[in-house]
């Protein structure tokens, strides 16, 4: 039961996530979450109004399972598995954080002042939500695909413009963790 109630090491994780790679390459399907996106938004009806998603989204009801499991998992691992005991954050990391003002997360997988309820209080907060998630949304549309596409998908099936969207993420998440954040905090 201690293997169900600790966060699972890196092997673990990685080799399911292989195995459920190789699967959807085998059956010829592609993951990414901005594709479920897309098919929630073509179930909505926004296919009217915008022609991106004016699609069969039906041909693509395999992949809103990936919704449902993100969901869940982020259930269980909330509930069954948020035992942070075995993870250790570098020291440098949280006097960092300290110095823009955000406390260590003391026993918690991620700090309170960027995730916890207390955020949809400052209009501050609130703003950086919003204007980060416009850039997330576009940033998906324009690289054509998200994030997970790219680098567990595309990479799996060794495309070129997936190498370049992960190398792309990489920096803008390098740019916005040593320029931007301490510029806003």
């Amino acid at each position: 039961m201690d293997f169900i109630s600790q966060t699972w090491s890196w092997y673990i994780s990685g080799f399911l996530i292989g195995m459920v790679m190789l699967c959807l390459i085998y059956f010829g399907k592609v993951f990414g979450m901005s594709s479920n996106l897309r098919s929630l938004c073509a179930m909505a009806g926004a296919g009217k109004y915008v022609p991106f998603f004016n699609y069969d989204w039906k041909s693509q009801r395999w992949n809103l399972f990936v919704i449902a499991g993100a969901m869940l998992g982020g259930f269980v691992a909330v509930h069954f598995m948020s035992d942070p005991s075995n993870v250790d954050i570098n020291p440098q990391t949280i006097e960092q954080l300290a110095q823009m003002g955000i406390d260590a997360p003391n026993g918690k997988l991620v700090p309170e002042a960027l995730f916890g309820n207390a955020i949809f209080q400052s209009p501050k907060m609130i703003l950086i939500l919003i204007i980060g998630g416009i850039l997330i949304g576009f940033g998906s549309r324009y690289a054509g695909g998200c994030t997970s596409g790219h680098a567990i998908s595309g990479l799996s099936n060794l495309q070129i413009p997936s190498l370049k969207a992960v190398i792309g993420f990489f920096l803008g998440g390098l740019i916005m963790a040593y320029f931007i954040l301490p510029l806003i905090f």
